[in-house]
C-alpha cells in the first residue's frame, strides 16, 4: 500500500512521540504480563481509497480481521484489552472508515467493529513490538474494491471454522418447579447502548437494576431467576432468546432505557413493550429498530443467525403468549405509575427481536429516557432503583398469581 509521503510521515512521527512517552508503571503496581494488555491510543490515515487503522498497545497480541456484508464492516477480534483511549475516540473515521467502536465481546476477547463507507479488501495486517519486550502496535490496511469480491472474500472467511462462545452452558434446574424468570439486561461490553450527556451508559444502568431486580424476585423464594448476562459482556439477541427457551423460562423482561436526539424534541418517563409485527406508532418503530442493531453494533455476522423462532409454533400458541405477555404489561405499569413517572403512551408494542420467544411471555421495559435531565437524575439514584425494582417484583408477583388462580378456577 501506498501513502503519500506527508501523510506517512505524520502518522510514524506521531506513534513514535506517543511511544516514548508512555509512562511506566506506578510503583508497587503489578507486572504488566500479569494484567490485561492496554490500548492507550489510535490513528485513522489515508483516503476514500486507502485507509490505514493502527492501535497502540502496552505488548503484543495476536489477533484476527475479517469482513461482514450488509451492512459493510470489518471486525478485528483480539484477547481480552484494557481500552484507554481518549475520549469521542471512533466517534468520526477517515478514507474507508466511517467510525468505529471497541469494547468486550465475551469472557476473555474483545473486538473492534468498524463502519465502512463502501466494500473493502484487507490488505494487510500486523502486530510488531515498537521496542524489545515492549509496547506493541497493530496495524490494518484496508483498500477498496467492488461488492462481489467483498462478499467472495466473506464465503472464503466462513469456511473456516470459527472458535465456539466460551459462555459456559447454562445450570440444570430441571428439579426445582418453580416458575423462572429470566432477566435480559440490555447492551453489554462492545455495546453500550445509549449515553448520557457526561457519558453514563445504558449497559451500565440497567445491569444495576437488574441485580437489584433478582435480589427483590429472590427475596420471596417463590421463583428461580436467571439473567442473561452478569457482567459487561456483550451478548446476541438470538442468544438471549435461546437461553430463555432452553432453560424454559416462565415469564422474560428485557430492560433497557431510551433517548431521543435534541433535534427530535425530550421525552420522559417509562414505558413497557410487547411484540408486535406491526409498530404501535413511529416512536415505537424507532426504539424497535434502534434495539435490533445490537448485532450490527456487536460485529455479529447476521448471515448465519438462525431464522425466526416464532416459526416453529403454532399460530394458537403465539396467541396465547401475546395475550400473556399483554396481561403481564398492564400490571407492570400500574405498579410502576406508583413510583416513577410514566410515558404519556407508556403501553406500546413493535418487532423487538429479543421478544420473539413464541412460548415465553416477554415485555421490554424502558426505563426513561437519558437524554431527559430528570430522568438520568433517577435512572442514577440508587433510592429510585431500590423503589422501581421492588415494583416490578410485585407485578411479578401478582402475574404469576393471578395465572395460577386462573388455572385453578378453569380446572373446577
Amino acid at each position: 500500500m501506498h501513502f503519500r509521503a506527508a501523510s506517512g510521515a505524520v502518522l510514524w512521527f506521531l506513534f513514535a512521540a506517543a511511544a516514548a512517552a508512555a509512562e511506566a508503571p506506578p510503583q508497587g503496581a503489578p507486572p504488566l504480563a500479569d494484567s490485561f494488555p492496554i490500548a492507550t491510543d489510535s490513528l485513522l490515515a489515508g483516503d476514500d481509497s486507502q485507509t490505514r487503522f493502527v492501535l497502540e498497545l502496552s505488548r503484543k497480541i495476536d489477533f484476527r480481521a475479517f469482513t461482514l456484508a450488509d451492512p459493510y464492516r470489518v471486525v478485528i477480534d483480539l484477547p481480552q484489552v484494557t481500552f484507554r483511549l481518549p475520549p469521542k475516540t471512533g466517534e468520526s473515521g477517515r478514507g474507508l472508515i466511517k467510525a468505529f467502536r471497541f469494547g468486550l465481546v465475551m469472557a476473555g476477547g474483545s473486538r473492534i467493529v468498524f463502519d465502512l463507507t463502501k466494500p473493502v479488501r484487507i490488505e494487510r495486517t500486523s502486530v510488531a513490538e515498537t521496542v524489545p519486550g515492549g509496547p506493541a502496535r497493530i496495524s490494518l490496511e484496508l483498500a477498496s474494491t467492488d461488492r462481489e469480491s467483498f462478499l467472495h472474500r466473506i464465503e472464503l472467511d466462513n469456511k473456516t471454522t470459527r472458535p465456539d462462545d466460551p459462555r459456559p452452558a447454562p445450570a440444570d434446574a430441571q428439579a426445582d418447579a418453580r416458575p423462572l424468570v429470566v432477566l435480559d439486561p440490555g447492551h453489554g461490553g462492545i455495546d453500550t447502548g445509549t449515553k448520557g450527556p457526561n457519558g453514563e451508559m445504558e449497559k451500565d444502568i440497567v445491569l444495576k437494576l437488574a441485580e437489584r431486580l433478582r435480589e427483590q424476585i429472590e427475596k420471596s423464594g417463590k421463583y428461580r431467576v436467571l439473567m442473561t448476562r452478569t457482567d459487561d459482556t456483550f451478548v446476541p439477541l438470538a442468544d438471549r432468546v435461546h437461553f430463555a427457551r432452553n432453560e424454559n423460562a416462565s415469564l422474560f423482561v428485557s430492560i433497557h432505557a431510551d433517548s431521543l436526539p435534541r433535534r427530535e424534541g425530550d421525552a420522559q418517563g417509562a414505558s413497557v413493550y410487547t411484540l408486535s409485527d406491526t409498530a404501535s406508532d413511529s416512536e415505537a418503530a424507532r426504539l424497535a429498530d434502534q434495539e435490533n442493531r445490537a448485532d450490527i453494533i456487536a460485529g455479529v455476522n447476521l448471515k448465519t443467525e438462525p431464522e425466526d423462532v416464532a416459526g416453529i409454533l403454532l399460530d394458537l400458541a403465539e396467541r396465547e403468549t401475546k395475550g400473556f405477555s399483554l396481561q403481564f404489561a398492564r400490571k407492570l405499569l400500574a405498579d410502576l405509575k406508583i413510583v416513577t413517572r410514566l410515558h404519556k403512551e407508556p403501553l406500546k408494542s413493535a418487532g423487538f427481536r429479543v421478544l420473539r420467544a413464541p412460548d415465553i411471555p416477554s415485555v421490554l421495559i424502558e426505563l426513561g429516557y437519558v437524554s431527559n435531565r430528570a430522568d438520568l437524575q433517577s435512572l442514577l439514584s440508587d433510592a429510585w432503583q431500590n423503589r422501581t425494582a421492588e415494583s416490578i417484583a410485585r407485578a411479578i408477583d401478582s402475574y404469576f398469581t393471578t395465572r395460577v388462580a386462573g388455572a385453578r378456577t378453569g380446572a373446577n
